[in-house]
């Protein structure tokens, strides 16, 4: 059996993760800027372009990204104050305890494996 991460451990873990996802959000933030900025002055027909994806579609999807990665970084902050506060290894549904090994694949998860697998459409992270 796995033991779970000590404190010092799982706020490595979450500070490294945090920092993964802020550079994610800048080269993202950067890439959308990009886009916007070249669609400004194009008078391209980019929705009968038959090369490639639109620049609406490219615009879309780089914002969809950047709002899934801005939702990591708070999944990754409240990790922190749970953390904090000693509920890091509770299940926020259960509250039975988080698998070490689940809680070392995803430090920002809130539920156990059980509680995860029971609702799939929920967010569980």
């Amino acid at each position: 059996m796995t033991r779970h991460p000590t404190p010092a451990e799982a706020r490595n873990a979450l500070e490294a993760e945090r920092t993964i996802t802020l550079n994610r959000i800048d080269a993202m933030s950067a890439e959308f800027e990009e886009i916007v900025a070249g669609s400004v002055d194009s008078n391209a027909d980019d929705e009968h372009d038959p090369e490639g994806s639109t620049i609406a579609f490219e615009r879309a999807k780089t914002a969809a990204l950047l709002q899934e990665a801005r939702a990591n970084l708070e999944e990754l902050d409240l990790a922190g104050r749970r953390l904090d506060t000693g509920d890091y290894w509770t299940c926020v549904r259960c509250g039975g305890p988080i698998a070490a090994a689940r809680l070392m694949a995803r430090p920002a998860t809130r539920t156990c494996i059980s509680c995860a697998s029971a609702a799939p459409s929920a967010q569980t992270i």
